[in-house]
């Protein structure tokens, strides 16, 4: 297998945890489970619903990216805004299942529509229990993050095919305040975690302002087909939550984006036809924290990338197929 170069990367801009007796273990099992997933739930149910604003960095690789994040609920629905505090200017803006994206320059604006993607601290599925089918979850020990106790949740993968996650839910609340991704040889691969936060208080509404006036609006074409369908057979457990035609800087034509889940775990295909002026990307690679695989088939190129174990990405890229 040949090695990639250097790979363009792609923003997407997306999602996160003694030996006892037998008839000890038998009856404590249950209950220790019921615990993990207790918190689970409430994890899920106070990043939706909780009212809340804070700072907190996301480390991916060598990269480190501050952010600030307002998020309200109220008669209209939810709203959220998160910024980006250093380097390129970006914001986005979700209204309910909408997500503007502000670029850079203040000229054009990117919407999503019925966006599934969300931010943290929303990483977790409508129904955490799903992910026991692919995950264990245990109760860690109690740490501080932002000056609130917090529980620590670990998601240990059952199979090769994604990473751990550990998460440090508020005791108060259960709002996620820190999260990172662990591989298998136990190497942080990324990590969100909020440096300040207040929860409980409603951030004002006019921070939610989506001013469009003069901004060109730029469509992910969530609903257009593509001119091509294809037959993707991803690992178990993954599902495709996302289908969009995009336009992606320095490409010529519009390239298919599909988007697998298995609710927590994400990974990306990028589908486009092969430019022969364009160096040929063949194999494995990585972009910080990103693992990539690219391959050719029937003149197409294919490009799957995302935080999960290189099987994942090679045996997703390897089952692409034309209908």
């Amino acid at each position: 297998m040949q090695t990639m170069g250097r790979v363009q990367r792609v923003d997407w801009f997306a999602v996160l945890a003694g030996c006892l007796v037998l008839s000890v273990l038998t009856m404590a099992a249950p209950a220790y489970a019921d615990s993990a997933l207790d918190w689970l739930k409430r994890a899920e149910t106070a990043a939706r619903q909780q009212n809340y604003s804070g700072v907190y960095v996301y480390h991916h690789g060598e990269h480190i990216e501050v952010l600030r994040v307002l998020h309200r609920v109220d008669a209209k629905g939810e709203q959220e805004k998160v910024e980006v505090l250093d380097g390129m200017p970006r914001q986005f803006l979700r209204i309910n299942n909408d997500v503007y994206c502000h670029l850079p320059g203040g000229k054009q604006v990117r919407l999503e529509r019925n966006a599934p993607r969300r931010f943290f601290p929303a990483l977790l599925p409508a129904n955490p229990a799903t992910l026991l089918d692919f995950y264990t979850a245990k109760l860690g020990g109690s740490e501080r993050v932002a000056g609130r106790s917090c529980q620590v949740l670990l998601l240990e993968p059952r199979d090769g095919y994604r990473y751990a996650y550990n998460l440090w839910l508020d005791k108060l609340t259960g709002l996620p305040l820190k999260s990172r991704i662990v591989n298998d040889s136990g190497k942080v691969v990324s990590m969100f975690v909020f440096s300040e936060v207040q929860v409980g208080k409603a951030p004002d509404s006019r921070f939610f302002f989506n001013d469009l006036a003069g901004k060109s609006i730029l469509k992910a074409s969530l609903d257009q087909p593509t001119s091509v369908t294809w037959n993707v057979t991803p690992p178990p457990g993954f599902v495709q939550v996302q289908a969009a035609v995009r336009a992606l800087p320095g490409k010529q034509m519009p390239v298919t984006h599909l988007v697998y889940s298995d609710g927590l775990s994400v990974l990306s295909m990028f589908l486009e036809p092969v430019n022969p002026k364009m160096p040929k990307m063949q194999g494995l690679a990585a972009e910080g924290a990103i693992g990539v695989y690219a391959r050719e088939v029937d003149g197409y190129s294919v490009t799957t990338l995302g935080e999960v174990p290189n099987a994942a990405l090679i045996e997703t890229g390897n089952s692409v197929e034309k209908q």
